[in-house]
């Protein structure tokens, strides 16, 4: 059958970019390219690049260890303000540490004595101490091994530490408690019309002084500390001229 030929179909205009249909089939209306919420176009060149980093991010990172830094400057400066309060009331010296009298406790040794003397079984002696001498600690308590003893700490002008300890405990048993363990004797030195017996003792080998007081009932002196040796001696004949309290009692 014969007829009028028709026409080629033309291609249907392809939809704008903005007129495409979604997955429903819905066109969705074109973005106003006056507004700013389209997004902007990407340089076909710049395509497989990185993006950018923030701030904060990347080089930014060692900043963070800044704080820390600061932290420990802050501690170091406190501990050097802790280290120069402490000079300035103890310093040390080749025979050992010295302090600064007027900046450590102090206590009456004389009444102390006193007190130890109401239960002691020994006599006490109250050493008349040296020009700028202060106590500065007391005690009174059993000796391992048996015995007793009464211990007072002094700092001397200088600032140098010597106790006196009186007891009646044996010498070995006295020494061992006074050096935290037994020890040897090194030689002997005479001072205040006694021969004391001389050890050394401890990381710094500082003296230790025991002499036998010709007293009943039987006891002894010891001596021990930083303190040098004209300090030992001072104290050891202080504590020999010194007063003596009765076993058992205190004088009035």
């Amino acid at each position: 059958m014969s007829g009028t030929p028709r026409p080629d179909p033309q291609p249907a205009p392809a939809p704008d970019a903005g007129d495409r249909p979604d997955a429903h089939g819905s066109t969705a209306p074109a973005e106003d390219p006056g507004h700013g919420s389209a997004a902007p176009a990407e340089d076909p060149g710049k395509g497989s690049e990185a993006p950018a980093e923030q701030p904060g991010e990347g080089p930014a990172k060692p900043a963070r260890g800044l704080p820390r830094v600061r932290e420990m400057l802050l501690a170091i400066g406190l501990i050097i303000v802790v280290s120069l309060l402490f000079t300035r009331s103890c310093s040390f010296s080749p025979g050992g540490p010295t302090v600064a009298p007027g900046s450590a406790p102090t206590v009456d040794s004389a009444a102390q004595l006193q007190e130890a003397a109401l239960h002691t079984p020994f006599a006490l002696h109250v050493p008349q101490l040296p020009p700028g001498w202060t106590a500065n600690s007391a005690d009174d308590g059993p000796v391992v091994g048996g015995g007793r003893a009464v211990t007072v700490g002094y700092l001397t002008e200088g600032g140098s530490y010597v106790r006196l300890v009186q007891s009646d405990a044996t010498e070995e048993n006295l020494v061992a408690a006074q050096a935290g363990g037994p020890q040897t004797a090194t030689g002997t030195v005479d001072a205040a019309s006694l021969t004391w017996v001389v050890y050394r003792v401890g990381p710094r080998s500082e003296a230790m002084w025991v002499a036998q007081l010709p007293s009943t009932p039987r006891s002894s002196l010891l001596l021990t500390g930083s303190a040098p040796e004209p300090d030992f001696r001072a104290l050891a004949q202080a504590a020999v001229d010194g007063t003596v309290l009765p076993v058992g009692s205190a004088p009035s």
